[in-house]
């Protein structure tokens, strides 16, 4: 009987608050306890808990969900265009650029702040439209996505740098694949009858090598880069040092 009691009560407790993220009813009051133990086993001063706990109380508004939702969105932009593109681009400046260390971490340093700043400010953009829309029209409509992502990316990504036409690129290529995939989903592609990734994967790598060689011009920096270091840097050695170790002797470095 006991054990009933205090599940009961548990129970109960849960379903006192609101619903959190995974689904599960949290009591206002467990969260606020949780939130001045942290602050307590931080050593905070009164001043700085009494702060914390106010903020989480406003977080804690459902008015004010759509807009902590657009902030939220800003720093996750940034912190995921960071971790994206500084390894990336670490990899790629010392592989492929020449020039001073102090150069080489510029130019990381510079890549990863562009992607970051332009993604944080893309997603705050497209979510406050989105908010936006749905909050004079009373309720969320399907083109309010295009629309407001169609503006988003035109205020953001419209600048013609490196960073942003791989962005771009990206996107385009998986774009592509996802409305063959709807097509044929919603009936106006015929679903092939037979495997067909194998042609695909034939054509992609046909087209790309054949633009490589006869007009290079065409692809994407990074990837010009990559195809030179593959495809025409094997063609060159002097003796087992650039054959074999290095990919080209110092000499012609």
């Amino acid at each position: 009987m006991e054990a009933k009691v205090a599940v009961a009560q548990s129970c109960s407790a849960r379903r006192c608050g609101s619903p959190c993220s995974c689904g599960r009813w949290k009591c206002e009051s467990y969260s606020v306890a949780r939130t001045q133990r942290v602050a307590c086993a931080m050593s905070a001063p009164p001043q700085l808990q009494a702060l914390i706990l106010a903020v989480n109380a406003l977080l804690r508004k459902r008015r004010y969900h759509a807009a902590l939702a657009t902030l939220k969105g800003f720093r996750n932009g940034a912190v995921y265009g960071a971790k994206i593109r500084a390894p990336h681009s670490l990899v790629m400046t010392f592989l492929f650029r020449s020039g001073s260390l102090r150069e080489k971490l510029r130019t990381i340093l510079r890549a990863t702040y562009i992607h970051s700043k332009n993604l944080a400010c893309f997603v705050f953009t497209y979510k406050g439209l989105c908010a936006l829309q749905s909050h004079v029209q009373g309720k969320t409509y399907p083109v309010h996505s295009f629309l407001a992502a169609f503006i988003g990316g035109l205020l953001v990504f419209s600048d013609n740098n490196n960073v942003n036409s791989q962005i771009n690129m990206y996107l385009l290529s998986r774009v592509i694949f996802a409305l063959c995939r709807l097509g044929v989903e919603k009936g106006y592609i015929p679903k092939p009858r037979w495997h067909s990734f194998p042609l695909f994967t034939a054509m992609v790598w046909g087209l790309v090598l054949w633009l490589f060689e006869y007009h290079s011009w065409t692809l994407q920096p990074s990837l010009q880069s990559s195809m030179t270091y593959l495809y025409e840097d094997s063609n060159v050695w002097h003796d087992i040092s650039d054959f074999l170790i290095y990919n080209k002797s110092h000499a012609s470095k």
